[in-house]
């Protein structure tokens, strides 16, 4: 079984879903997190890395220092090993509410001997990786980063919908509607009768 590593910003990320308001913000944050690891969950054990406070998970927590996302994974892949989790590991982010059991088995499937395979976003950033073993995680995350991990050892670039599309926007949440979790489906919902009222 998979080991799996999430790093979560808490409500302060997301800042292009500023336009909300806090509360209605750390909602669809909270939701997306929680569809996120209900299809982790269904595959292994996971680790959040997180500042964020009152994070209700089965998951293990793992404390983020805020040094950005690299230092964050670097956390929670090292937090796996001394807890004994075994490889493969994948590296999810938070931000995928579409994502299910079958994508996350799938990219686990996708990893070269002695290697990686990755999912990289529209914008050429990366998503999800899979990594035969830890050592060969680097924080390369930023523009152009998917580019970067596959240079780091035999890689695959696998194209999985639920992985690729990330949420940034609300519009990005309507456009993906028919595909969300059932949590960030519900947060939508709310989000769009406060709209109305």
């Amino acid at each position: 079984m998979p080991t799996v590593v999430v790093p979560f910003r808490g409500t302060e990320g997301k800042s292009r879903l500023a336009g909300l308001p806090l509360a209605a913000r750390a909602s669809v944050r909270e939701a997306m997190l929680a569809d996120v690891l209900a299809a982790c969950a269904a595959v292994g054990t996971t680790f959040v890395v997180t500042n964020a406070r009152g994070l209700r998970t089965a998951a293990t927590l793992v404390a983020d220092d805020g040094r950005g996302q690299g230092a964050a994974v670097a956390a929670g892949l090292e937090a796996a090993e001394r807890a004994g989790s075994a490889p493969p590991f994948l590296v999810v982010n938070a931000d995928l509410p579409c994502i299910t059991a079958r994508d996350l088995l799938a990219l686990a499937g996708a990893i070269p001997d002695d290697g990686l395979a990755l999912v990289a976003a529209a914008d050429g950033t990366t998503n999800a990786l899979a990594l035969s073993s830890p050592e060969l995680f680097a924080p390369v995350y930023g523009p152009g980063s998917a580019a970067r991990f596959a240079a780091l050892a035999p890689a695959r670039a696998l194209e999985v919908p639920n992985l690729i599309d990330d949420v940034d926007t609300v519009a990005d949440l309507e456009r993906l509607s028919g595909r969300l979790g059932p949590r960030t489906r519900r947060a939508l919902t709310r989000l769009q009768a406060g709209a109305r009222a």
